[in-house]
């Protein structure tokens, strides 16, 4: 019976969100001068030795791993795959006509279901550029959770501790921002503590008629719940997902609901399956990057490099609200240059043949004068 294995690598997950390894997945944006887009998302794998000999045996350089969870490819129709040594990178390819289009057939889901955005090409025409401003808004996903982080800290902290923005550290010494963000890091272990043994507590409030022989009846049960989240809490420290399973049995004196923290029962199988839900938001990171047509002049939130601009998607944060990624570039307009310059080389010249017209015009007339004076 493999008991509380579960448990001990959501523990994990949580603990050590920051410093996970998460799927190598990239999302990469092209837009276009005339409002068309293309877009494309790619993964990597390590291949295995005994993979990468039976491929070179048989003469073929490529291998395409199954697709990550996180990517749903259906309306993608080119496919690319590229092997370097034992990495195999494998770009799935589309264009799109417009990016309400393209924000349509989003290419990345959470838990089975698709991530929703939704996109907006702005084009600002100038005499000598042309500004485009291009934004993608993902929808918050944090109403996964029942209990929601505002409920532990102010709305900005909460935005922070997920976004990095608005940055509270501005104008912070080290030590300044290392005191300040110590103290906004227990709101975050209680808040995910707190809805992990919630939901946890309504899965077997709600099949509690699994139980056989429970110790008490199922109203008494619904009666306990602060004084079991105040044990489990008091005897595990700041982590609430340590053995459940005995936890449960020693406040009750009971094995009963072992169940549920056993996970090749069904009660068990079934709570995994809605833990590693809540988890996979923490798991999911999706680097992003954006081509915009021209000269970026505005990146927000992102980091220019090599003309392109490159944005941390993550499921963290997606929980306090939506968000937007945005950008802003100049194409200029050649043209109105080369025409201008003419312009101003006819105006010179005009300038200059009138002056020197003006100015024979007044060496012929002086001479006349003179000419005339001297017949007189």
């Amino acid at each position: 019976m493999r008991k509380n294995r579960l448990f001990l690598a959501l523990l994990m997950s949580a603990v050590f969100i920051a410093s996970c390894d998460k799927p190598n997945v990239r999302m990469h944006t092209i837009i276009n001068e005339d409002g068309s887009c293309e877009r494309e998302v790619s993964y990597t794998t390590i291949m295995p030795k005994e993979m990468r000999d039976s491929l070179w045996g048989s003469g073929k350089v490529s291998w395409a791993y199954p697709v990550p969870e996180c990517l749903n490819t259906n309306a993608f129709m080119n496919t690319h795959t590229h092997t370097d040594g034992d990495t195999v990178t494998t770009t799935f390819m589309r264009g799109f006509d417009s990016v309400e289009e393209m924000c349509q057939q989003t290419p990345l889901q959470l838990n089975g279901t698709r991530l929703e955005s939704m996109a907006k090409l702005e084009k600002k025409n100038r005499l000598f550029y042309t500004l485009y401003t291009y934004t993608e808004t993902f929808t918050c996903v944090g109403d996964t959770f029942k209990i929601p982080a505002t409920n532990y800290a102010d709305k900005e902290v909460v935005s922070y501790w997920f976004t990095g923005q608005p940055n509270l550290l501005q104008g912070l010494s080290g030590a300044e921002a290392s005191e300040k963000i110590s103290k906004m890091e227990p709101f975050v272990t209680q808040w995910i503590n707190d809805n992990f043994f919630k939901l946890c507590f309504d899965f077997m409030v709600d099949n509690y008629d699994s139980i056989q022989n429970p110790p008490i009846e199922k109203a008494q049960f619904v009666e306990l719940h602060d004084s079991l989240a105040n044990y489990l809490l008091s005897t595990t420290g700041d982590i609430l997902l340590v053995n459940p399973g005995e936890r449960f049995e020693k406040f009750f004196n009971s094995d009963a609901y072992a169940i549920f923290f056993d996970e090749e029962t069904p009660c068990g199988k079934a709570l995994e399956e809605e833990l590693s839900k809540h988890m996979n938001i923490f798991w999911f990171s999706v680097p992003y990057s954006l081509t915009m047509p021209g000269t970026v002049v505005y990146a927000g939130t992102g980091v220019v490099k090599d003309g392109v601009i490159h944005y941390p998607l993550t499921g963290e944060r997606l929980i306090p609200q939506d968000y937007t990624i945005t950008a802003t570039s100049r194409v200029t307009h050649t043209w109105t240059y080369v025409a201008a310059f003419f312009i101003l080389l006819v105006f010179i010249g005009s300038f200059l043949y009138c002056g020197s017209k003006r100015k024979t015009q007044r060496v012929k007339a002086r001479f006349e004068e003179r000419v005339g004076s001297k017949k007189e």
